[in-house]
């Protein structure tokens, strides 16, 4: 009797990015490979969140900064909301540095957004597998490419890092408490990077930072 085994379900991917090309081009590249069925798409963190809790993908192709969301706080609410989900971090920028910090909160791997049709189908069934996958071209930076980051801006460690808590949506008391300042030190600290950013407000502050590739 001969034996049989059975068949392997596709992966389930879902691309967060509020740019609709991206998910065209994500489309586009896995159309050929039966093993893998783009099930929805998502424009910010929080419809990402909602759409894997509804959706259950195997894996999410995540944009670094969304409007609503870093890529670091998406992953957060996703280990809460959907555990089970796996995340490529998918961006166009290698040397950012948020790509570390991103890896850092439990990103499965990180790919460039220009990727061959191979590199991206292969990077999504070892994540769904289980394996860690960094693009070969990726310069993930390390802190001397963050100080590089941060003298070019002109802002200091604890500025960014007021800024950078700023932008996953911490109020001014709840980044006092995770760092350990008093409530006018992180005033203080956002104010100055406000002033060297050319910035009127937060808004303005982590546009400003995104620009300059801190966040």
């Amino acid at each position: 009797m001969s034996g049989s085994s059975t068949p392997r379900q596709p992966v389930r991917i879902m691309v967060a990015d509020d740019h609709p090309v991206v998910c065209d081009g994500v489309k586009l590249l896995v159309r050929h490979d039966p093993r893998i069925d783009l099930v929805g798409s998502a424009q910010t963190g929080a419809e990402a969140v909602r759409q894997a809790v509804a959706l259950r993908p195997d894996v999410i192709l995540l944009d670094l900064r969304l409007p609503d969301m870093l890529a670091p706080e998406v992953i957060d609410r996703l280990r809460e909301e959907a555990p089970g989900v796996r995340v490529l971090l998918f961006t166009a920028y290698g040397d950012h540095a948020g790509v570390r910090t991103t890896l850092n909160h439990g990103a499965d791997g990180c790919l460039l957004k220009d990727a061959a049709t191979i590199d991206l189908t292969t990077a999504i069934h070892k994540v769904a597998a289980g394996t860690a996958v960094l693009d070969p071209r990726l310069s993930t930076p390390d802190d001397a490419d963050l100080r590089r980051h941060l003298q070019e801006a002109g802002i200091t460690r604890r500025e960014y890092d007021v800024l950078r808590l700023v932008a996953m949506g911490r109020t001014n008391p709840e980044i006092a408490a995770e760092l350990s300042l008093a409530r006018n030190t992180v005033k203080t600290y956002l104010q100055s990077a406000m002033h060297k950013l050319g910035a009127r407000n937060r808004v303005e502050a982590i546009a400003r930072a995104g620009e300059a590739r801190l966040l």
